[in-house]
């Protein structure tokens, strides 16, 4: 069994798809190759990445237009950041409840 964390505070939503997204798009320096390896439409990742630079106060990305080489995206200081923040989030609140995942884990039904 595993935890999902997902943070919401009014219209923000911030979950492992978003922070995967990004984690992507910081390895790839592309949102077109980071969609891709999620198997998203790249015009929604881009409006998934327009969502996070919007819903916090200092952007998660920058862009560079295509062209002949094509456009490029990186993570700024702060997205890394965020990535940071989150995972570090994820790893405190499943070792806050592994003792009682491990127990719902045990209670599962198997065929």
């Amino acid at each position: 069994m595993r935890l999902f964390i997902r943070c919401i505070e009014g219209e923000v939503q911030l979950g492992p798809g978003k922070i995967r997204l990004l984690e992507l798009i910081d390895g790839h320096g592309s949102i077109s190759e980071a969609a891709r390896a999620m198997d998203m439409s790249y015009r929604r990742a881009w409006l998934l990445v327009a969502d996070l630079n919007k819903d916090f106060r200092e952007p998660v990305t920058s862009t560079q237009t295509g062209g002949k080489g094509g456009g490029h995206a990186k993570l700024t200081e702060f997205g890394r950041d965020l990535i940071q923040r989150y995972r570090t989030i994820e790893r405190d609140a499943a070792a806050a409840v592994a003792d009682q995942l491990s127990a719902l884990n045990a209670d599962i039904a198997r065929p």
